[in-house]
């Protein structure tokens, strides 16, 4: 043993025993400010401005009060009427022209095309991830069917299925199934592939692989195409009405918006819009937001 390690020796209990001391300092702590302070109450403006459907609120009244002012400027109700006078349209169509049950027949016809059109989307989706033919099959329907406008099959499908509930399905599930189809695919091909490697190792395969993991991995961009296959087949139903209006002998809103303005009852043509407004609305916040805060949002896959 050398010199040095003899003192390394000697000079290491002694520093086990007694260790160095760090000399204590005690720092001011700095005033916090407004924003941070966790101990600090918030103030009633916060607490109001926290809430998104007071906001919503806001912003609807906001766009009530600019309507009624620029109708009371222009001052010509058969063109342009008030926000009060539009209301009070609507009111009186609720209570008197049967404006729900109108309401009602339009949701019927669409919550079934809607229906076959996810159910046509999760097939097609679920052949072409599974298969190379598959794959091939949709994007050719896409690509061909995709960008033709669901009202142009109108004319088609009253020709093949005459005026009545059957005609507005069909134009439905092509507005739907498309958008609809795509946006699924586009999430399945998204899934990383430590995912799809996992689903294999358990033996995922064929529907069950999809329905497992790749629905729910993806649902984030299923839930988009949702939402827009929504709006489209709304949109889509309302044109389809407007054109030749009943079905199965019952006129839905969008006969109701014709009807109205072919009397030159404009207040009742903007109630009937405001109706489809109000719908869309509601259909937005409570069924996409109640499904996206029991899936996505619970599973922390977006903010």
């Amino acid at each position: 043993m050398t010199d040095l390690s003899l003192a390394n020796a000697a000079v290491a209990p002694s520093r086990r025993a007694n260790p160095p001391v760090r000399p204590e300092v005690e720092r001011a702590v700095s005033a916090a400010g407004v924003i941070g302070d966790a101990a600090r109450p918030l103030s009633l403006w916060e607490r109001l401005t926290g809430v998104a459907l007071l906001r919503r609120l806001v912003l609807l009244v906001a766009v009530a009060a600019l309507w009624q002012g620029a109708a009371l400027w222009q001052n010509n109700p058969l063109m342009f009427p008030t926000f009060t006078a539009m209301a009070s349209a609507l009111v009186e169509a609720v209570l008197r022209d049967d404006l729900l049950t109108m309401a009602w027949v339009s949701l019927s016809v669409l919550l079934k095309g809607y229906a076959i059109a996810v159910a046509l989307a999760v097939a097609l989706t679920t052949l072409a991830v599974s298969t190379r033919i598959g794959d091939d099959l949709l994007s050719t329907l896409t690509s061909m069917f995709n960008p033709l406008p669901a009202i142009a099959l109108l004319p088609l499908a009253m020709l093949w299925f005459g005026l009545g509930s059957i005609s507005l399905t069909f134009v439905l599930v092509h507005a739907v199934l498309w958008p609809l189809a795509l946006n699924t695919h586009a999430g399945f091909t998204a899934v990383s592939d430590t995912l799809r490697m996992a689903g294999r190792n358990y033996g995922l395969t064929g529907p069950r692989y999809v329905l497992t993991l790749l629905i729910p991995a993806a649902f984030p961009t299923i839930l988009t195409g949702l939402k827009v296959g929504w709006a489209f087949a709304w949109r889509t139903l309302i044109a389809a009405e407007l054109v030749f209006g009943v079905s199965s002998g019952k006129g839905g809103l969008g006969w109701f918006i014709f009807q109205n303005r072919n009397e030159l009852y404009t207040d009742k043509v903007f109630a009937g819009l405001a109706a489809v407004i109000l719908i869309g609305l509601l259909v937005e916040n409570l069924v996409f937001r109640w499904i996206e805060a029991r899936t996505v949002r619970a599973w922390g896959m977006v903010r």
